[in-house]
């Protein structure tokens, strides 16, 4: 029934046909659960395992390397190659993939228990009226039509409709639905207003929510799939998973590597088809045969194997990071994320808020014969935790609070007016509450006031446990006073009182909204000397003044306290009583926000990220911490930063389009605008990080590009996220953003390195092939280098320290390609040297090395018809491997030079040293071991085809390779310079760059 908030009592059980003093029958209890199902959320079927598997080669780079792996094979087959020989490669590509697989399904399958972790807040049982009779029944076993009585500490089974209120209220913990600070107290009336959100459906008991103060009856509505919380599982069901920034660009630069590769083979093999018919292949067949291994070759050496492995260790090596920030990462992708974030939508309570409510000032008359006549103390301390201190309006700290009469009474009233406890949970290590927030705010006051006769109170009790600590002051008064009658809260009264006994006296103490205590009160309690004296409309407009300044400016909730001295031996409360009342105090609470935000909000600002506040509380009390916390940046005037959802939802499109664009808060949300925000701010090209923790957040958690849950939130909010913050604290947001921001530019900086690296080996290749050298790498060479320059050197370049000017620069636009036209023409330039000074390492041992033959290079380069003309030397000086070893060599020396080039994208290595990143260095002193190692130890060199080099060989090598840091030093100067990011080439093909970078 969807709108029985809408309807009457007596419509609604007309509507379900059901005797509200009989409930269902058994017959209509079983037609109705035909009608309208069980009260369960339904099981999802999951993904069966082998889909997983397979989802996770479902990617074009891993597609590449697949076929990489299989060209491998069969190249080694080609040419003959048995064994290890054979395997090798396929094998650690494959071996590479399954660990990319297994880290994907992992993940997969975390994100699949968000569903389940929604069951744990459904009620086990309720008692239900069927056939006439109360009885407790499962709560799976509720239908529509059912009559159920709930009562403090119950979990509501289902969505119902109040029927009836069997004691003077009945207040509703629903925060975990609405993120509303405080309870909400419920009422039998229609609502009627249009567009209802769930705050306003204050005559619906929600499934999930838990009661926490009165007892009712109601009609159950709506079961499983159709309550409140069957939405929030639909709407995270209907949630599609997307692919991150990075994700997206890598598979935009696949596409664009696969197409660069192929084209480069055919041109290879396509430049070669005049070289086909030459005499030493044997025929045109076999010609074109050996053409085409050497473009297979190419491929092999152009496609990074490792560059899926190296992304997952560098974002692995961020979740650590982030880890020891207090940011625990679910979803490796989202490490990256982080980086390119524009916005976060922050859930207010929990989040920004400590979500527990806290006395943070008290007023109370100072004496008639002072002006003011009103003393305003503060009140430190942001938790239920009884650690703070009471500062006077002058900002002097009280070493003994309980000396004052004004708050000794306050103290008193507070602990004996109270049906709240306060206790410390020693499993969490931290003070929790059962009942209401406001009273529990109350008593942990109680215990910061201290208690009267005592040497610096309360820090004379830090000598107790923190179990015998929590609630240690509010025991001691109900141990000197003992409660007699009482007068519940109700609507109408707005007050509580208590009648108590004790120091041969009686005294009421009463608690409640302040009009309504300031009516009852006829005189007030002096702070100077204890006295009472008449409450004149002098001092009654000033307290009313005081009382307006804490609820309007400071937006804080407020509570009058008074107390009447009663005759002796009475035993019980009427409501007469509550008259000719002394006013003792005025307590002004809020759900404080946390310490640190303010930075934080502030660190967001300046690293170009917006900040919008989404909350289901009412508007006054969200814009006022906005403003503690400095979101609105000092702006009088709120008109386009703050809505409701009925506001913005009365909004016709195109304004809230240009809403959107500065809304800073938005409040009285349910769980559907909070995903509806996240959707429209997506479709703006924005990257969206959602904050939250309760069980409405978690759609918008999913939705979002990341969903960031508090530690101390619900299970289905950390189950639907990316990250979940350790210590509830958004200024752990920022910290993660730049670890984030940082990763991204170590993601690009490896990634440049492997393909200049890889570019390098594919100009080689092809620059021997258009020349008509011999090959100057065989096969197992290129793996080699491939295995030992992308694997270490590359995972290094991970643990490089971000870039001073981080979290200042604004964030990436979240088309920005990772390869952008001018870094491109950087790996073209440096990989051009790469390729060059391989081939001129492989040039040189022939034709001026004092130990090689000295081949002029017009030979060299017509080797092929050696055997058909007479020469000054054999022909079988070009099977020697002397110059592929130089190569080899001088390929692996040069990229690790270039490795050091990576240290920043930008920066000098005079600005950002080699030792900087002592974990770059010393892999690439092991590189450099393994290297040597193959050279000179001979089982190895055998393997790769390579024999020892002279130091005159090794001279030349460092001599061919420690130019690219000079080459690299001059474009990384140019790319400081503005038109240096501009600069374009005229003679590059722009149609063989990714659309983005043409964009660029």
């Amino acid at each position: 029934m969807e709108n029985a908030y809408a309807k009457s009592v007596s419509e609604v059980l007309a509507a379900f046909g059901v005797d509200p003093t009989k409930g269902l029958s058994d017959s209509q209890a079983a037609d109705h659960a035909k009608i309208f199902g069980r009260n369960v959320l339904p099981q999802e079927q999951s993904s069966p395992f082998w889909k997983l598997v397979l989802k996770q080669f479902d990617d074009l780079l891993v597609k590449i390397l697949i076929v990489a792996a299989i060209i491998s094979f069969i190249l080694a087959k080609m040419n003959g190659e048995t064994g290890l020989n054979a395997i090798i490669e396929p094998s650690v590509i494959f071996l590479i993939l399954a660990a990319n697989a297994a880290v994907g399904v992992i993940t997969e399958t975390n994100a699949e228990k968000a569903l389940e972790e929604l069951k744990a807040y459904q009620a086990d049982v309720a008692t239900v009226l069927r056939n006439g009779c109360f009885s407790i029944l499962p709560a799976t076993e509720l239908v529509p039509g059912d009559i159920v009585e709930v009562g403090v500490g119950c979990k509501v089974p289902a969505d119902m409709r109040m029927i009836e209120i069997l004691s003077n209220q009945l207040r509703v913990d629903q925060a975990i639905l609405t993120g509303e600070s405080c309870s909400v107290a419920k009422e039998l009336e229609c609502t009627v207003a249009t567009h209802a959100v769930y705050q306003d459906k204050t005559n619906i008991l929600f499934s999930g929510t838990v009661v926490v103060a009165g007892r009712a009856r109601a009609v159950v509505i709506g079961v499983g799939s159709n309550t409140a919380m069957g939405s929030i599982r639909d709407a995270m069901l209907h949630t599609e998973d997307e692919m991150t920034p990075l994700k997206k660009k890598l598979d935009e630069f696949g596409t664009f590597l696969a197409k660069v590769i192929a084209g480069i083979c055919v041109l290879v093999w396509v430049v070669n088809i005049g070289h086909f018919h030459d005499p030493q292949h044997g025929g045109i067949l076999r010609g074109a045969i050996h053409y085409f291994k050497v473009a297979v070759a190419l491929a092999v050496a152009a496609i990074p194997e490792g560059l899926p492995a190296v992304v997952t260790t560098c974002l692995a090596l961020g979740t650590k990071r982030m880890a020891r920030l207090n940011a625990i990462v679910r979803s490796l992708p989202s490490v990256e994320t982080l980086g390119c974030t524009t916005v976060i939508c922050t859930d207010k309570t929990g989040t920004l808020t400590t979500n527990m409510m806290s006395v943070s000032k008290v007023c109370f008359m100072k004496s008639l014969y002072h002006q003011p006549m009103m003393d305003e103390y503060a009140i430190s301390g942001t938790t239920y935790a009884p650690e703070g201190l009471i500062y006077d309006n002058e900002g002097v700290q009280l070493d003994f609070p309980a000396k004052l009469p004004c708050l000794l009474h306050i103290a008193m009233c507070s602990a004996l007016c109270n049906e709240s406890i306060l206790q410390y949970n020693p499993d969490k290590k931290t003070y929790e509450k059962i009942g209401e927030s406001t009273e529990v705010a109350l008593r942990t006051l109680a215990e910061k006031v201290g208690l009267p006769g005592f040497d610096s109170m309360p820090t004379a009790l830090n000598v107790l446990t923190k179990l015998e600590r929590a609630s240690y002051c509010n025991k001691y008064w109900e141990q000197q006073f003992r409660k007699i009658s009482t007068l519940e809260f109700s609507r109408d009264r707005k007050m509580m009182s208590v009648l108590c006994s004790g120091k041969d006296q009686d005294i009421m103490f009463s608690k409640g909204a302040p009009e309504s205590i300031f009516a009852r009160c006829t005189d007030i309690m002096c702070n100077s000397d204890g006295s009472s004296i008449p409450l004149t409309p002098d001092i009654r407009s000033e307290l009313n003044s005081k009382f307006q300044s804490f609820a309007g400016m400071d937006a804080l909730r407020c509570i009058a306290l008074a107390v009447k001295r009663m005759p002796p031996g009475r035993q019980a409360l009427s409501y007469d009583d509550e008259a000719d009342l002394t006013f003792i105090g005025l307590v002004g609470m809020l759900d404080p926000p946390r310490e640190e935000v303010r930075e934080a909000i502030k660190s967001c600002m300046n690293a170009g990220i917006r900040v919008i506040v989404v909350t289901g509380d009412n508007k006054t009390t969200a814009e006022s911490l906005c403003r503690q916390i400095g979101a609105f940046d000092s702006l009088g005037d709120l008109s386009g930063l703050s809505y409701t959802a009925s506001e913005f939802d009365s909004l016709p499109s195109l304004l809230k389009m240009a809403a959107l664009q500065r809304m800073v808060l938005f409040t009285r949300v349910e769980p559907s605008h909070k995903r509806m925000l996240v959707e429209v701010l997506k479709n703006q090209n924005e990257v969206v990080a959602m904050t939250g923790d309760g069980v409405n957040d978690a759609p918008a958690l999913k939705k979002a590009d990341i969903g960031i849950a508090m530690g101390s939130g619900t299970a289905v909010a950390k189950s639907a996220s990316d990250m979940v913050l350790a210590d509830d604290n958004f200024a752990s947001i920022v910290a993660a953003v730049a670890e984030g921001r940082a990763i991204y530019s170590n993601t690009k900086q490896f990634i440049r390195y492997m393909i200049s690296s890889n570019i390098g080996e594919v100009v080689c290749i092809f620059v021997a092939a258009v020349l008509g050298m011999p090959d100057t790498l065989i096969p197992v060479q290129l793996l080699w280098v491939n295995l030992v320059t992308d694997g270490l050197p590359a995972t290094a370049i991970g643990f490089n320290k971000p870039d001073g000017d981080v979290m200042t620069a604004k964030p990436r636009k979240v088309n920005e390609a990772v390869v952008s036209g001018w870094l491109f023409f950087r790996y073209l330039v440096i990989g051009a040297y790469v390729g060059l000074a391989t081939v001129a390492g492989f040039v040189w041992w022939f034709v001026y090395s004092d130990n090689g033959p000295h081949v002029p290079y017009s030979e060299l380069v017509n080797f092929d018809s050696c055997s058909m003309r007479q020469t000054s030397f054999p022909c079988s000086v070009y099977e020697d491997k002397h110059p592929s070893t130089v190569s080899m060599t001088v390929l692996v020396v040069v990229e690790m030079f270039n490795a050091l080039n990576n240290l920043s994208e930008n920066q000098s290595l005079l600005k950002i040293p080699p030792w900087s990143n002592p974990w770059l260095l010393g892999s690439i002193v092991l590189t450099m071991l393994l290297h040597i190692s193959i050279l000179y130890i001979e089982p190895l060199s055998v393997l790769f085809s390579v024999t020892p080099l002279s130091w005159s060989d090794w001279k030349t090598v460092i001599y061919l390779s420690f130019p690219v840091v000079i080459i690299d030093e001059v474009l990384k100067f140019f790319s400081r310079k503005p038109r240096g990011r501009t600069f374009r080439l005229r003679i590059w093909r722009r149609d063989l760059l990714p659309k983005e970078a043409r964009d660029k």
